[in-house]
């Protein structure tokens, strides 16, 4: 499927807009057994954008701890990215309007965290207080999560080579 050891077969260069919900500002005083050892919500938005460089692609980050703000990030970018891959977060139960957002777009969307949000309680990866239920699951295109950062590759990875593969979005392949 790859050739000479390339990642991908098309050289397309998509921008995917990668988002930080409210609470990811705090990223360096998190739990560490969630949340690893990253330093910041900076650090980690350099390595994906890093990461995006390997993939070909450009990656443009976003966070914000106000739901306005990151519903007019989304209105602005609609038009001008390839997809999007969002953290809620703090949004991830109630953030009705960030995926209304998202979904109106009619880009594809991957929902990342870092812990597994499906875990029990005390679980490796899982949240101090058990399962959670995400609003933004039952329309995303895919979701990444209880891998920490690499979360986030994972989604990009998978998102950038879902672009590259129109069958995949819903366009039919063309007859070989």
């Amino acid at each position: 499927m790859f050739e000479n050891g390339a990642i991908r077969e098309k050289s397309d260069r998509y921008i995917i807009a990668v988002i930080d919900g409210p609470n990811m500002s705090s990223l360096g005083r998190r739990s560490k057994k969630v949340y690893g050892a990253l330093a910041s919500l900076a650090g980690l938005q350099q390595q994906v954008r890093a990461f995006g460089e390997i993939l070909g692609v450009e990656v443009e980050t976003f966070d914000s701890n106000h739901e306005g703000f990151i519903l007019e990030y989304i209105h602005d970018a609609g038009e001008r990215v390839d997809g999007f891959i969002i953290n809620p977060a703090g949004l991830t139960t109630k953030g009705e309007g960030v995926r209304h957002a998202l979904e109106d777009t009619g880009r594809p969307v991957i929902e990342v965290h870092f812990s597994n949000i499906q875990a029990s309680a005390g679980a490796d990866r899982g949240l101090g207080g058990g399962q959670i239920q995400s609003s933004f699951t039952h329309t995303a295109t895919g979701l990444s999560m209880g891998m920490r950062h690499y979360s986030y590759f994972g989604a990009l990875t998978a998102l950038v080579l879902g672009l590259d593969d129109e069958s995949f979005l819903g366009v039919p392949a063309a007859d070989s």
